[in-house]
C-alpha cells in the first residue's frame, strides 16, 4: 500500500472530522517536517499555557507588595522551575487539576530561595499567593483550550500506528472526543506500520506533530527503527503499554489519556529545540569561561610539549563531530611519529614519553578543544568524535555505534566518567553513549563535567606517582 493510498483512505476521517470541528482539517503540505516549532507549539496550547503562568506570577508579585528586584529574580526563578517540572510539556487528555500539586511546588520552592532577601513573612505571602494564582490561572487556560479544541482551534494532526482493536478503539475516540485535540488518520496497515522511511514520508506529507503507537508486543522489536524516525523528526511519540499497569510506572500528572485508556509518552528526541538550546547556551557560557581560564595551563602546556619532543605543540584531525558533519580538531601532541595517525589504533610501546602520558591520563590533551566548543564544531558533553576510517568500520559491525552521531560529539562523555577510553569495550562504549543521549538532561550534563573533573585531578594524582 502506498502514501497516496493512505491519503485516500483518510480522506472520509478528514470529512467525518470536519461535520464535528467545523474545519477541514485536511493536513497540511510540507517541504519538510516543521517538527515541535513554534507554530506546533502554538497550536498546541504551549503559549497560552506559559502567558497564563506569566500573568498569575505578576498578579502575585504585586499583590504581595515584593520589590522590582525580588519581581524579577521571582518570576524567572518560577518560570525555570515550572518548565523544568515538565509542566509545559503538552498532554493528552490531562486537566489542570492533576498536576496542581507539581505547579504548586514549582511556584512556591523559588520564593523560598529568596528568603534571605524578602524576608520571612513576605516570602510566605509570596509562595502561597503564587501558588494559589498559579493553579486558578491553568484551569483557566485548560478549560479555554478544552472549547476552543471542541470547536476546531488548537489542534494538532496525529497518526496511530498499529492494526488491531486498540489501534482502531482510539482512533474512534479521538473523533468522538474533538475537545481532547487530535484530529487522527491510520491506522497504518502492516505494510507500512513497520516501514520508517514510508512512515517518515507521512510525518512530513500530513504535517504530524503527535504518534500513538499502538503495537502489539510481538512486533514491538519491528518498529524501534520507526519510534526512533518519529522522535528525530521532532515528532511527540506516546505508546500504549500492552499491560495496562505498566502505566503506574509513570505518575499520572505525567501520563497521556485517551478518553480512560493511558499511553505513556516518550522523551523528546535529540533534536528536540529545548535541547538544543540549553546544551548550546552551556557550551557557550560553560566552555568560554573554561577556555580562557585554562588559556594560562593551555599555554605552559604548549611549551612543555615543545621542548619534550621538539615537535609543533598542536596536534589536528579531522574527526565525526556528529549529526553527519566532519571538523578538524586540535590536540595537544603527546606522541612521538609512528605510522598513519588517521589509520593507526594503538599506540606503540615507546610512542609516548613521560609527560605525553601524563596529558593523556589526565585528559588535558584535549584543552585546545574547547575552542572547537565555543565555535560549535564540538560539544563539551557528548559521545567522543571518532576518526572517519574507524567510525565508518565501527559503524558496520558494533551495534548502536552510528546511533551516537545523533548529536554532537563532546569533550568528555558519560562513557568517559565510567573508565571507558583507551582500549576498553566498544560495545560498552556505544551503549553509554545512547544512554546518555536518550536520557539527556541538564543535571546529567552537570553531573559529568564534574565527574570529568575530579577524573582529571585523580589521573594527575597517579601519573605524578608512577613517576
Amino acid at each position: 500500500m502506498t502514501i497516496t493510498h493512505i491519503a485516500r483512505g483518510t480522506a472520509s476521517a478528514r470529512t467525518a472530522t470536519r461535520g464535528q470541528t467545523g474545519q477541514a482539517g485536511r493536513p497540511a503540505q510540507a517541504s519538510r517536517h516543521p517538527g515541535p516549532g513554534w507554530r506546533h507549539a502554538f497550536a498546541r496550547g504551549v503559549w497560552m499555557l506559559a502567558g497564563g503562568d506569566v500573568i498569575a506570577l505578576t498578579l502575585a508579585v504585586v499583590v504581595a507588595g515584593a520589590t522590582p528586584a525580588i519581581a524579577a529574580c521571582y518570576g524567572l526563578l518560577a518560570l525555570c522551575a515550572i518548565a523544568t517540572a515538565g509542566l509545559y510539556r503538552p498532554r493528552i487528555g490531562g486537566r489542570a487539576g492533576d498536576q496542581a500539586g507539581r505547579l504548586a511546588m514549582a511556584g512556591a520552592f523559588p520564593a523560598l530561595g529568596l528568603l534571605p532577601w524578602a524576608g520571612e513573612h513576605l516570602t510566605v505571602r509570596l509562595a502561597v499567593i503564587a501558588a494559589v494564582l498559579l493553579i486558578v490561572m491553568r484551569m483557566g487556560v485548560d478549560a479555554s483550550q478544552r472549547s476552543a479544541r471542541g470547536r476546531g482551534l488548537l489542534t494538532q494532526q496525529t497518526l496511530i500506528i498499529g492494526t488491531g482493536a486498540a489501534s482502531r478503539t482510539v482512533w474512534r475516540l479521538l473523533r468522538e472526543h474533538p475537545e481532547l485535540g487530535h484530529r487522527p488518520f491510520g491506522p497504518l496497515p502492516d505494510d507500512l506500520a513497520g516501514d520508517a522511511r514510508a512512515v517518515g514520508e507521512l510525518l512530513v506529507r500530513f504535517d504530524v506533530s503527535q504518534v500513538l503507537m499502538c503495537v502489539p508486543v510481538r512486533a514491538v522489536a519491528g518498529h524501534a527503527a520507526v519510534l526512533r524516525t518519529c522522535r528525530d523528526q521532532g515528532v511527540r511519540v506516546s505508546v500504549l503499554p500492552q499491560l495496562p499497569e505498566l502505566g503506574l510506572a509513570v505518575p499520572r500528572a505525567c501520563l497521556d489519556e485517551v478518553w480512560g485508556i493511558p499511553f505513556v509518552p516518550l522523551r523528546p528526541g535529540p533534536q528536540a529545540p529545548g535541547r538544543r538550546a540549553a546544551t548550546r547556551l552551556i557550551d557557550l557560557t560553560v566552555g568560554s569561561v573554561l577556555l580562557l581560564a585554562a588559556a594560562p595551563l593551555t599555554l605552559a602546556l604548549m611549551l612543555a610539549v615543545w621542548l619534550d619532543l621538539r615537535l609543533p605543540p598542536l596536534f589536528r584531525q579531522v574527526r565525526v563531530v556528529g549529526c553527519g558533519r566532519l571538523a578538524k580538531i586540535a590536540k595537544l601532541r603527546t606522541l612521538r611519529p609512528g605510522g598513519d595517525p588517521d589509520t593507526t589504533w594503538a599506540v606503540t610501546p615507546g610512542q609516548a614519553t613521560w609527560f605525553g602520558r601524563l596529558l593523556r591520563g589526565t585528559h588535558a590533551d584535549e584543552l585546545p578543544q574547547l575552542a572547537s566548543v565555543v565555535r560549535g564544531d564540538m560539544a563539551l558533553v557528548g559521545p567522543r568524535p571518532e576518526r572517519p576510517h574507524f567510525a565508518r568500520q565501527l559503524s558496520g559491525s558494533i551495534a548502536g555505534y552510528a546511533a551516537r552521531e545523533r548529536v554532537r560529539g563532546g569533550l568528555t562523555g558519560w562513557a568517559q566518567v565510567h573508565g571507558l577510553t583507551g582500549d576498553t569495550s566498544l560495545e560498552d562504549r556505544a551503549r553509554f553513549d545512547n544512554f546518555y543521549i536518550e536520557y539527556w538532561s541538564v543535571w546529567l550534563d552537570l553531573l559529568i563535567l564534574v565527574r570529568t573533573g575530579l577524573g582529571a585531578l585523580s589521573g594527575a594524582l597517579t601519573a605524578g606517582g608512577a613517576r
